[in-house]
């Protein structure tokens, strides 16, 4: 896999996560900002590092499984990985103006 199929995989990616919605928010994932990274690996090994508005936030079980499901059914990924992170701490001004 080159560069450019890198690339592409991640932008079909980042796509695909834009229909997971906060359920306390209403938002997309990807406009709030909570999808901190997308890294694909050779063979079409992905790994998510992602965030949720806060550390205790009752979705984060939800949106975690709905991260993982989503991407591996994109097309190209052969395993998906999903990290929890809060650092930096999400704030409001990481969403996307769209959101």
């Amino acid at each position: 896999m080159n560069e450019m199929d890198k690339a592409t995989l991640t932008e079909d990616i980042r796509t695909a996560l834009r229909m997971i919605i906060d359920p306390e928010i209403g938002k997309n994932i990807v406009d709030l900002g909570l999808v901190y990274d997308i890294v694909v690996e050779e063979g079409g090994v992905v790994y998510v590092t992602m965030t949720t508005t806060t550390r205790f936030c009752p979705a984060t079980d939800f949106l975690k499984e709905a991260v993982q499901a989503c991407v591996w059914y994109v097309p190209g990924v052969e395993y998906a990985e999903v990290r929890l992170t809060y650092e930096p701490p999400w704030t409001p001004q990481m969403m996307l103006d769209v959101a």
